[in-house]
């Protein structure tokens, strides 16, 4: 299936109400699973403890703001392909060591951020308990960061640099296969 095809499994069927559902619905798609573990992944690479913060704090922040946006229905140009490019984008960054200042990772994850949030959110009007469901997908994300920083924590000793660039191209091989269909 071609990229501006794709879709994801963000908004797929209807959604149930509640926090439960909303734990869990981030963990139903690879794609929201491997961006999110990817974030966590970039931002611990990125060293320094206000990183581990920052990084992931902008996503959530964001997927806040597109969860809003979504849920009034503003639209955002081609949300499926900016999905579908975030995982990919995000697993190149890993592999490839990207360090810039902490502003440009927090503005790179934030836009991809404001795609998955809107993506989670454009069902939410119809919801009887819309905010328990907001409030859960983003704990979710939280626990994925989580993952991939402490996963990028490990202690690899001198092979931590390439079980991270390793662990980066896996995320952007398994992006790229999502997008091939």
């Amino acid at each position: 299936m071609p990229p501006w095809r794709y879709r994801t499994h963000a908004h797929v069927g209807l959604h149930t109400d509640g926090a439960l559902a909303g734990l869990g619905h981030p963990f139903n798609g690879r794609d929201h699973i491997l961006a999110m573990v990817a974030v966590g992944f970039w931002a611990s690479t990125l060293g320094g403890k206000a990183r581990r913060w920052i990084v992931p704090s902008a996503f959530v922040a964001l997927m806040a703001v597109g969860s809003v946006m979504g849920v009034y229905g503003l639209p955002l140009p081609m949300v499926e392909t900016a999905i579908a490019l975030t995982v990919p984008v995000l697993g190149l960054l890993v592999a490839l060591e990207v360090k810039v200042p902490t502003p440009v990772v927090a503005t790179v994850v934030g836009i991809c951020a404001l795609f998955h949030g809107h993506a989670h959110d454009t069902g939410l009007p119809a919801m009887a308990r819309a905010g328990g469901y907001v409030a859960g997908f983003l704990t979710a994300t939280i626990a994925l960061h989580a993952v991939g920083i402490d996963l990028a924590s490990f202690r690899f000793g001198k092979a931590r640099q390439g079980a991270m660039r390793i662990a980066g191209l896996a995320v952007a091989l398994a992006g790229a296969a999502l997008l091939a269909g």
